[in-house]
């Protein structure tokens, strides 16, 4: 039996820790906000992020940050703008015993870094840093829907022990060396999941969705290629498995923002409504990045024009639909 720790109560954090315990392990949950601990406690369930999904007391819920201390998998699961926060808060109670492990999918704003550059940056040298994703909204995997993810790690016997501890009949988890393409499929297809609430929102149609999808993908495998990542992992589970749920399910925030947005709402009310939207903040982070790095990414470029700069979603869809003439596949493409 190991000790898992979830820094992070919402619904990613608590289906996690259901899947550590059912597989028979200590788990300890830790939030700063002690009052949704409480809510937790007194209703055996939290209300908002996993309505209908028992909590069972033998969950340790707390909000000292040093219930870290002898674990042996520590588990981030934190929306990506308070992450380095987070990780610095929790850095003096990690040892080199532990293997770290982020759920969260995102960059950071202004430094532009994908988060496990931030985890690398803010805890001691020599602790293993573990990145899980792919298709697993929090609403299903809490209550046992079969889910497949991959364990993503530049050391390898981490990402087996992560494998390990929380692979069960309902979880299927498999392994990666790619950290940087998974995490780059990770956070950009939040960005494509907007725009493809944004087209439910407009009423469009299936085939809207099928190509904002598909050319999606293409801009998310062009930054992930500048940046270093492998062309195969675009085509697994954290790229186009990812970006398929995301874009297709009502869990999806940001596709539930994106209809919003599309029926005529300001994106910032939009957000406000949904919550945390994680494609808003990285759209921002990731048109940075794509001009940084020269990578030709329309479709961002687009959906930053409409959350930032008062862009209207219709003169949006026109200029991507009148891009000069092209081949479909061409090199790695360049502004």
């Amino acid at each position: 039996m190991a000790q898992v720790t979830i820094l992070g109560s919402g619904g990613f954090g608590l289906s996690l820790a259901l899947t550590a315990y059912r597989n028979g392990h200590s788990v300890r949950v830790w939030s700063k906000f002690s009052e949704e601990l409480e809510a937790i406690r007194r209703d055996g369930e939290h209300k908002q992020k996993l309505p209908g999904v028992p909590i069972p007391e033998e969950i340790e819920l707390t909000d000292r940050l040093d219930c870290i201390t002898g674990s042996d998998l520590v588990l981030f699961g934190i929306p990506s703008r308070f992450v380095r926060d987070t990780v610095r808060l929790a850095a003096p109670y990690i040892t080199e015993s532990m293997v770290v492990v982020n759920t969260g999918k995102g960059l950071e704003e202004g430094s532009l870094k994908t988060l496990s550059q931030v985890f690398k940056e803010e805890l001691p040298v020599g602790i293993p840093i573990v990145i899980l994703t792919g298709p697993s909204h929090a609403e299903e995997v809490g209550i046992g829907v079969p889910t497949t993810i991959v364990a993503a790690s530049e050391d390898e016997s981490a990402a087996a022990m992560v494998q390990e501890y929380l692979s069960s009949q309902v979880l299927r988890i498999y392994l990666s060396s790619d950290v940087i393409g998974c995490e780059i499929g990770g956070a950009l297809k939040n960005i494509i999941a907007l725009c493809a609430g944004v087209c439910d929102g407009l009423g469009f149609g299936d085939n809207t969705k099928a190509a904002l999808m598909t050319r999606g993908m293409h801009e998310i495998t062009n930054l992930g290629l500048a940046m270093g990542g492998k062309r195969e992992t675009f085509s697994g589970l954290s790229g186009v498995g990812d970006l398929i749920v995301t874009c297709c399910s009502m869990h999806s925030r940001n596709r539930r923002a994106g209809i919003l947005i599309g029926e005529g709402m300001s994106p910032e009310e939009a957000v406000k409504m949904v919550g945390t939207v994680e494609g808003y903040y990285c759209c921002h982070a990731a048109w940075e990045l794509a001009k940084r790095m020269n990578v030709t990414m329309p479709i961002t470029e687009q959906l930053y024009k409409v959350l930032f700069e008062g862009g209207d979603v219709k003169k949006s869809l026109g200029a991507l639909m009148s891009r000069p003439k092209k081949r479909e596949c061409e090199p790695l493409e360049k502004v």
